[in-house]
C-alpha cells in the first residue's frame, strides 16, 4: 500500500475526534453534532493548508 494512502498522522486524530464527538455529543441533537463536525473539519483543512504552505 502506498504511504500516501495510509497516513496515520491524519487517520489517528480523525478517529480520536470521532470518538470524542460521540462521547461528548451523547446529549446533543444531530444538527449540533453535524455543525460541530463541519466547523472542526474546516479548521483541520485550514491548518493543513497553512502547514503545507510553509514547506
Amino acid at each position: 500500500m502506498s504511504p500516501d494512502l495510509l497516513r496515520l498522522d491524519l487517520l489517528v486524530p480523525a478517529l480520536m475526534y470521532c470518538a470524542l464527538l460521540w462521547w461528548v455529543g451523547r446529549g446533543m441533537s444531530w444538527t449540533a453534532k453535524i455543525s460541530i463536525a463541519i466547523v472542526t473539519l474546516v479548521l483541520i483543512v485550514v491548518v493543513v493548508l497553512v502547514e503545507r504552505g510553509r514547506h
